[in-house]
């Protein structure tokens, strides 16, 4: 037989507000256009603090065509590293109309070097290390996605 002690608790454990699950990253599309190709993707959103601090560590693969896009209320000159990052990646430093500023091809796994910029932007996307290269992709091209407001640049192909 239960005690009142244990049903009281086991009454308090199920009427209890469970604490709220920490929302799942928005997955949108987004196209990179470099020369006369168009590069689509498929990216997570990191917009709040937290992941922006924690971005893609701990993860052992990123599929192909897939990446995450920082995004920054106001443009920053951001400090990205590798700390606790398993995988190489391509950092794209993207200014606030989607033009990519530069690039840090190959950024080495769990290393604690700063890579910035030298500039405010936008956001950062990273994607898998030397996608970038093989794709073609260079400081000038451009990042088509709405947080840049340039998705008419779609409509123009």
């Amino acid at each position: 037989m239960m005690s009142r002690v244990a049903y009281s608790l086991l009454a308090a454990l199920l009427i209890a507000p469970l604490p709220a699950l920490a929302d799942p990253m928005a997955v949108t599309p987004l196209t990179i256009l470099s020369d006369e190709a168009s590069h689509p993707f498929t990216v997570e959103i990191a917009d709040d603090p937290e992941e922006i601090a924690f971005g893609l560590m701990e993860r052992e693969t990123l599929d192909a065509g897939t990446g995450m896009l920082f995004e920054f209320v106001q443009p920053r000159e951001p400090a990205m590293y590798m700390k606790n990052t398993l995988i190489p990646l391509d950092m794209l430093f993207i200014a606030v109309d989607g033009t990519i500023e530069m690039i840090a091809r190959n950024t080495v796994p769990g290393s604690l070097r700063t890579i910035s910029p030298g500039v405010p932007v936008k956001g950062v996307l990273e994607i898998n290390g030397g996608v970038a290269a093989e794709l073609g992709i260079e400081p000038g091209d451009k990042v088509v996605h709405p947080i840049f407001g340039n998705t008419d640049l779609l409509e123009t192909e």
